[in-house]
């Protein structure tokens, strides 16, 4: 009885830091969207009370869903790589990795929000499947990459060169939403798993680059959805392209405001139902041809899936009722002013306060930390990713109202970051191109991409060329920031070694 008391209680402690955590993440974008619409973007009570109400189911359904993530998803992964690499068997392992990285991408509460902006254009679970198939082929590549030895840099210029060959035959319309999907797939869902199967892959080896060879598998399940878009836009070739219309219906009082909410209820617990059904069925198959765990271990990662299944429902009624309209909204109001480059350092505070808010940053910023023992501090480091983040959602609006194609920003960035890595330490090129869907998080799918396809709309623009793309401007500031420190500790440690040597040297002379 006190063994379930203490469980309840910590469980209790977990879910307030978590929801913390959420409401931290949302705090920002909600005191932004309130400063908006009490100057220059008016909006009527009833649809800004559904806002608020939004907010408040996103922060719940965040809270519990990375709680659940924590609890069940990554105990899940873990049990699946170490199951699945006692094997020692190539093929069995190809075929685990190809089937997890299809089922977690399915999950993915980012991408389900990126796809539903594309129903009037693409079957949304056309898009998804496509999606998942692409991480999952990569998460193949990448664990033979640990298994060969093969250099991540070389892998990843390769990786890129396909990617952008590709995009000279691929329709216009489709480059900025293959770009966008990369940056949505490595979420709280699948990184779990991926880091697991990592580190397991990484344990068969014992030679001194096995350790860091575990980093790396994420940037590469970042490619797979960009090339599987690009080759579904080539199959596919919409002669149209148009997205969802995130129409705000002002409430006509508080019972319509709250059966608005109630009928979509049922649509997205029914989502989450079938997205999360193969990962427990999954997880259940191993159970039974695998190494038994424990019955506490197994009620708690039941109790962890509950939390995902209710977090995730609270996640997508928010984000898709309550935040998207209101964004897209704001968008079409600030692009139709006479002085719609005011969207461009709006942009820049939301992008600034976004990433300074994402629980995964911080994550980031400690492992960084460690890694160097000191040498980058976590205050650098954020301030980096948050002015870095910053700029890139600036130049993103900036690039819709001028009209400029994506990939003369893309290419370049890329190009840069790719440069880098012959010049830094290699755990500091994979933690960088694997942070690039940490920067991306559930209020950059869930907030700036309807700004700036509501931007994009009201400017008259074409909002497949230039409404998508602000994921992926915010996935590829993390690849070239974090490099940079990379090449500032690189730096500092030979200066250290140098006058290190130069000591020893004045040392010997001395005694000698």
């Amino acid at each position: 009885m006190g063994k379930r008391v203490n469980f309840i209680r910590a469980d209790k402690t977990i879910i307030n830091e978590k929801v913390k955590e959420a409401f931290s993440s949302v705090l920002p974008i909600t005191l932004i969207v309130l400063a908006l619409c009490f100057t220059i973007v008016p909006i009527d009570s009833g649809t800004f009370l559904s806002f608020i109400l939004g907010a408040f189911l996103v922060i719940v359904g965040m809270g519990l869903f990375t709680l659940g993530a924590d609890t069940a998803m990554t105990p899940i992964g873990e049990y699946v790589g170490t199951t699945v690499m006692r094997s020692k068997k190539i093929w069995i392992i190809v075929l685990v990795c190809f089937i997890v990285g299809v089922l977690i991408t399915i999950s993915e509460p980012d991408l389900t929000v990126l796809a539903t902006q594309l129903e009037q254009t693409i079957d949304k679970w056309t898009l998804i499947i496509t999606v998942g198939v692409g991480v999952g082929v990569f998460l193949v590549i990448a664990f033979l990459r640990i298994v060969l030895k093969i250099n991540l840099s070389y892998l990843l210029i390769g990786c890129y060169a396909v990617v952008f060959t590709l995009s000279f035959f691929v329709p216009e319309t489709f480059v900025p939403l293959a770009f966008d999907s990369g940056g949505v797939t490595t979420g709280p869902m699948s990184v779990p798993f991926i880091i697991a199967i990592g580190t397991g892959v990484a344990s068969m080896r014992s030679d001194k680059g096995a350790e860091n060879d575990g980093f790396g598998l994420t940037a590469l399940c970042s490619v797979g959805p960009i090339i599987a878009v690009m080759i579904l836009g080539i199959i596919f070739k919409p002669d149209n392209f148009a997205v969802s219309d995130n129409i705000v219906i002002p409430p006509a009082n508080s019972k319509v405001l709250l059966d608005s909410y109630l009928v979509a209820l049922p649509h997205y617990m029914k989502e989450v139902g079938i997205a999360l059904l193969p990962i427990v069925a999954f997880y259940f198959i191993f159970r039974i041809f695998g190494h038994k765990t424990g019955k506490s271990e197994l009620i708690r990662i039941l109790i962890g899936v509950l939390y995902t299944y209710v977090g995730l429902v609270f996640f997508l009624l928010g984000v898709n009722v309550g935040f998207l309209p209101v964004g897209s909204y704001l968008g079409e109001v600030l692009g139709s002013l006479d002085y719609n480059w005011i969207v461009v350092p709006i942009g820049m505070v939301i992008g600034y306060f976004v990433v300074a808010a994402e629980p995964a940053v911080h994550v980031l910023t400690k492992q960084v930390y460690e890694i160097t023992s000191g040498a980058i501090p976590k205050k650098a480091l954020r301030i980096s990713l948050m002015l870095g983040v910053a700029v890139s959602v600036g130049l993103a609006m900036l690039r819709i109202v001028l009209n400029i194609p994506i990939m003369y920003f893309l290419i370049p960035g890329y190009l840069i970051a790719l440069f880098l890595t012959f010049f830094v330490p290699n755990i500091f090129t994979a933690i960088a191109f694997d942070s690039g869907g940490v920067a991306s998080g559930a209020m950059t799918a869930s907030f700036l991409l309807p700004l700036a396809l509501g931007v994009c709309k009201a400017s008259g623009g074409n909002v497949a060329t230039q409404g998508f793309g602000v994921v992926a401007m915010v996935a590829m500031t993390p690849l070239i920031a974090i490099q940079i420190l990379g090449l500032i500790y690189r730096i500092k440690t030979q200066k250290l070694k140098k006058k290190e040597k130069a000591v020893q040297t004045v040392t010997e002379e001395i005694i000698g």
